[in-house]
């Protein structure tokens, strides 16, 4: 008598190739299944590519569930486990066995023939299952792994075996074999006369293998991307090992099912300590972890504790033992001599020496600079480019003050702190802003801020312009202390504003376009005057961007696609300008009431009037202004033509403006001399009667 183990299950039964983890993914499948799909059966998880029902699971992966137990669709082979990753099911198997009667004779036998599903998605696991045979006088054959077979069976040599079979017969009337998972099963004297309809619990390696036994691997799948299997964006392919085919598996930093869209989640690294070790401060961040040591500490935290840095105390100890006041006056005089040679470094940096021979701006110090403006303390607004403070002059002047913020909003701090300058970039650097802060200097407009002086001796430049009293035309509109607007005041920002633009793209030399043009840079003075201002912007950002990748810093609600490609076009300005026309007319931000895109939703209702009216400002929508609402709504909408071509230009924009508000105050004065003519009729009755009350008495 004796228990015979074969350990290679390859031959015995289809084609065995994988390795396969015993057990299954550490993480339930609850929630792994379709949406509106059965998840469990009995106390099963079937996650998906598993599935119950139609549209539940991919071919070749179909489950049922009879009563509370799941089998393999179109079996009989109940199923113990799912497992997503590492790809696997546990089923039970059937037992082949081959008997015999007490005369030796063989019976009628059962090879356990196994037949999972066409799509033929599972292969037996060679390595973690176990080919057991069990009975007297019985041999097992091992088939190479390069053969298939679909069948367990046993055997033995009728010619010299009869005899024996006729003794054990009491005892062994039967050889039983069956694939087992490896360490569940250990032999006992009552399993020679096993049940012959027992089965056991046996492991199947499974993968997605849309062409059955045919080639076909990820590079295959990946062609198709509408059948492709791996639906996470957090997923990556696995080619199967054990035949062909392949299996979704979560990116490094994520868990889950990556068979199933946005299935892969993020990994809380610093929940488990045990597979993610962190001695220090730990940061989960998307698909990965921080780890560092705690301030006060040094060291590699990923392998061991970190150490404690060295006290500053023994360093101060150390100092005043050298001598405290020698070291006092020393670092006095080294940082008065480091600010000097700072300071004057900013100024050449800056084109100071360029800038010098200019006569109509003043170029003032750091020292002065810091007087006018308090130390920056009175703060006027936060731009796209920088703060804007409010000074106050010696000789009683307020001005507005903007720093050009460039270097700090860089996205890679290194390149602009650490890399070398380059002589020749920085020589074309001061130069250039030289020549645009002396074009500034000269435009010379009623309706453009004026540019009045520079400092340059700090690391961000800052310019100094004439104050605007009334704040930016966005705060009169908008803000937080909107005031009231006529029709008249609006078209006479509309047309001045448009006048200034139209100055700088025509009467400049070398233009200048905005690149920045919204009702936040449109200032009003104590006359409610618009003055356009920033009008430098874009090409004082491009001169201290040479050494950087980034050009477009406008307001995106205001922005034209085409400058988002870095190339700025004075119909740029147009397309821009476009918005600012509706926020006049409409008293609508860009975004209103969420996210409400005022220039699409206007372009839509501005076909049909009715609708169009609904969106004008009813402090100015009244009937007799309705027509000319329309007309700056017409000019808006031409604006904003997507080519560049068909936009027509700022001068054009402003001329029809013009004659928008000449045709209003044609009609306005129309209307007044018919009010007058009624006035002066009921004069005339008046004087009769006074007359003749007077002749009376």
């Amino acid at each position: 008598m004796s228990a015979t183990r074969i350990v290679s299950p390859a031959a015995a039964l289809l084609a065995l190739i994988v390795t396969l983890a015993p057990t299954p993914s550490v993480h339930g499948a609850n929630g792994w299944a379709l949406p509106s799909c059965q998840a469990t059966c009995g106390g099963a998880d079937i996650p998906y590519p598993f599935g119950i029902g139609a549209n539940c699971f991919r071919p070749g992966f179909a489950i049922t569930c009879a009563g509370s137990t799941p089998f393999l669709a179109g079996t009989g082979y109940e199923v113990l486990n799912l497992s997503v990753v590492p790809a696997g099911a546990r089923v039970q198997l059937p037992i082949a066995w081959t008997c015999y009667d007490r005369f030796g004779k063989r019976l009628p036998e059962s090879e356990a023939p196994v037949f999972f599903n066409p799509q033929g998605v599972y292969r037996i696991s060679d390595a973690h299952n176990q080919l057991y045979v069990v009975g007297c006088d019985v041999t097992a054959v091992d088939i190479p792994p390069d053969l298939t077979d679909n069948s367990v069976g046993v055997d033995d040599d009728d010619a010299e075996s009869l005899a024996v079979r006729r003794l054990i017969y009491d005892f062994s009337p039967c050889s039983y074999g069956f694939l087992v998972e490896r360490g569940s099963y250990e032999f006992r004297a009552a399993d020679l006369k096993m049940d012959k309809k027992q089965t056991m619990p046996v492991w199947l390696d499974w993968a997605i293998r849309p062409n059955g036994s045919s080639p076909f691997n990820c590079s295959d799948a990946m062609k198709d991307t509408s059948s492709f299997a791996c639906k996470s964006q957090h997923s990556r392919c696995v080619d199967a090992v054990n035949g062909p085919g392949y299996t979704c598996n979560c990116s490094n930093g994520y868990d889950g099912n990556a068979y199933i869209v946005d299935g892969c989640s993020d990994i809380d690294e610093c929940l488990h300590p045990e597979q993610y070790p962190c001695y220090g401060v730990c940061h989960n961040t998307e698909g990965a972890y921080d780890c560092k040591c705690k301030r006060g500490s040094h060291g590699n935290p990923l392998q061991q504790a970190c150490d404690p840095n060295f006290s500053r105390a023994a360093k101060i100890s150390i100092g005043v033992t050298c001598g405290i006041s020698f070291l006092i006056a020393l670092s006095i005089f080294i940082l008065m001599f480091n600010e000097k040679r700072k300071l004057q470094a900013f100024f050449e940096r800056n084109g100071g020496p360029l800038l010098a021979s200019i006569n109509n701006i003043r170029i003032y110090t750091k020292q002065e600079l810091d007087h006018i403006t308090e130390k920056y303390s009175n703060v006027l607004g936060k731009g796209t480019v920088g703060n804007v403070y409010k000074g106050t002059t010696n000789d009683n002047q307020t001005v507005a003050v903007k720093a050009i913020s460039v270097a700090k909003k860089h996205s890679n701090p290194e390149i602009v702190n650490n890399e070398p300058s380059d002589p020749e970039v920085d020589e074309i650097r001061k130069t250039e802003f030289a020549n645009e802060i002396k074009i500034q200097s000269q435009i010379n407009h009623k309706n453009i801020v004026k540019l009045l002086g520079c400092c340059l001796e700090v690391e961000i430049p800052m310019l100094v312009y004439e104050f605007a009293a009334n704040g930016s035309l966005y705060d009169a509109l908008h803000g937080t202390k909107s005031r009231p607007l006529s029709l008249q005041a609006r078209l006479d920002i509309a047309v001045d504003s448009a006048e200034a633009l139209a100055y700088m793209h025509l009467s400049v030399t070398p233009k200048i376009f905005h690149g920045d043009v919204k009702s936040g840079n449109i200032l009003l003075d104590e006359n409610f005057m618009p003055k356009v201002s920033d009008f430098g912007t874009s090409r004082l950002l491009s001169i201290e961007r040479m050494r950087t990748d980034e050009y477009v810093i406008a307001d995106k609600d205001y922005l034209d696609p085409v400058y988002t490609t870095g190339l700025l076009h004075e119909k740029s300005d147009v397309y821009s300008y476009r918005i600012v026309l509706l926020e006049l007319i409409t008293r609508k931000t860009p975004r209103y009431d969420g996210y409400n895109s005022l220039k699409k939703n206007f372009t839509k209702s501005y076909a049909t009037e009715e609708k169009a009216q609904a969106m004008y400002d009813e402090e100015i929508a009244f009937p007799g202004n309705i027509e000319f609402l329309q007309m700056v709504g017409k000019v808006a909408v031409d604006c904003l033509r997507e080519k560049i071509d068909d936009r027509p230009s700022m001068k054009q924009v402003a001329d029809r403006l013009q004659l928008v508000r000449s045709e209003w105050r044609q009609k306005q004065g129309k209307q007044g001399d018919q009010v007058a003519g009624r006035c002066l009729d009921v004069s005339r009755n008046f004087f009769r009667i006074c007359s003749l009350a007077c002749m009376a008495y």
